[in-house]
Parts: C-alpha cells; structure tokens; sequence
C-alpha cells in the first residue's frame, strides 16, 4: 500500500475551498459582491496577506473578478467549470506546468493533423493574420502573446470537433495564465522570438499543405522544445529562490 504524507492546507487554500463552496452551492451568485478584504479578516480571523492570496487565486480560477475601486464580484461560470479546477491545481501543485505540456503534446500533434486535413480558407486565413501579427510584435520586440494563443486557437477550430476544441480552449487558456513568467524569461533569449515564429509558420505551411503528418511532427516538435526550456526556466528559477 502506498501513503502520501498529509498535506496541511495553506490558510489561504482554506478560504478559497470556502468561498468556492458557497458558490458552488448557490449561496454566493453571479454578481454578487464580496465582503470587503477588512470584514473578510474579522470573518475568517487571518491576516490581510492570506485575504489577498485567496482572491488572487480565485480571479485565476475563473470564479472572482476584480473591478477597480469597486472590489470583488463572483463571476458566471460556464466554460470555466472546467477551467477552475485545472487553474487551481497549477497553482497550488509543483511541477503542474510540466504535467500541462505533455497534455498539450496528446492533443495539439492530433489537433495540427485534423487541422490539415479539414481546415477551410477562412480558417487557414486566421491561422496567417495571427503570424502577421506575431511577426509585427517581434519587430517591436513584444511578447506577442495574445497572436501566438489566436494561432494555437485556429488550429483547434479548423481540427472541427467539439469536444476537443473545448479540451484545447481550457488547456491553452490556463497556460496564457499560468505561465507568463516563463514566458518572459524565454523572450530574454534574443533568439528564441525568431525561432518560436519560424516554428509557428512551418506549421501553418504544413497545414495549409494538407500534409498531415509533417503538421503532426512540426507541432511535436515544437512544443518539446518549449517544454524543454521551461524545464530550464523552472530550474534557474529555483536556484534564485534558495
């Protein structure tokens, strides 16, 4: 029999699964406001800190929104049902990011492969306008973050099928949140832009082709190598810490 050592909740992993709890069964709705961050201190007898780790991490699940000088409102939750509990996990749980890649890796190669078998012009269009997008913001030296998720979105449109266009919305929305850190650090390296662009166009070309298994493998490819340099990320990251 194999035991895991018992985990301890953080104070403030305590005050999300509350608050997440009346949510969940109706007693905080849609529009409702929260209470401010001074009376959920006297409501839940912890510090500020602990308040404010708790909404953080409620605004990345989906369930709480932030409005300026107005405070915190529940949000509607539809597509985020699935969202939550994946977003939460990356963000409580060691290597989660690691573990989200190789998802990625099952459903975007196969995603790429029915994209080159069934995409239409329009969308084989959209696929362009996102790279001529991502080639303007690296001449002006931005992330181009937003292009490269509206690539990744195309693709998964043009592979025409539901329910996997809905697995990969959840995946590539939770990894716009998660990992902009890394994201950050890998643009660092001046040329990582040039080649993450390069990788993206190969793939398009593959799919605009109706070469299915050179899609397949560009996809692969290309994110092992993003896999790998967050691997590089999370190692140089952790030497800052200690």
């Amino acid at each position: 029999m194999i035991i895991k050592p018992i985990r301890t909740p953080k104070i403030y992993e305590q005050i999300v699964e509350q608050i997440s709890q009346q949510i969940a069964q109706g007693h905080l709705k849609p529009g409702d406001r929260l209470p401010s961050e001074r009376e959920l201190v006297e409501r839940f007898k912890v510090s500020r800190a602990s308040i404010r780790e708790a909404i953080s991490a409620l605004v990345m699940m989906g369930l709480v929104e932030v409005r300026s000088g107005e405070g915190s409102y529940i949000r509607k939750v539809n597509m985020e049902s699935v969202v939550t509990p994946l977003a939460w996990m990356l963000f409580i749980e060691k290597n989660a990011d690691l573990e989200l890649y190789e998802a990625r890796k099952i459903l975007e190669v196969q995603a790429a492969g029915l994209a080159a078998e069934r995409a239409d012009e329009d969308e084989i269009n959209d696929m362009f306008e996102a790279l001529e997008i991502m080639r303007k913001d690296l001449k002006l030296d931005h992330l181009g973050e937003e292009a490269e998720h509206h690539f990744h979105y195309a693709i998964a449109k043009a592979a025409h099928n539901k329910i996997f266009f809905r697995l990969m919305m959840t995946l590539s929305d939770t990894i716009r949140k998660s990992l902009k850190s890394s994201r950050n650090w890998l643009y660092k390296h001046e040329e990582t832009p040039q080649k993450l662009f390069n990788e993206h166009f190969l793939i398009y070309e593959a799919i605009k082709n109706r070469d299915v298994q050179n899609a397949q493998k560009l996809m692969l490819d290309h994110l092992v190598g993003a896999e790998n340099k967050l691997k590089k990320y999370l190692i140089e990251n952790n030497k800052q810490k200690h």
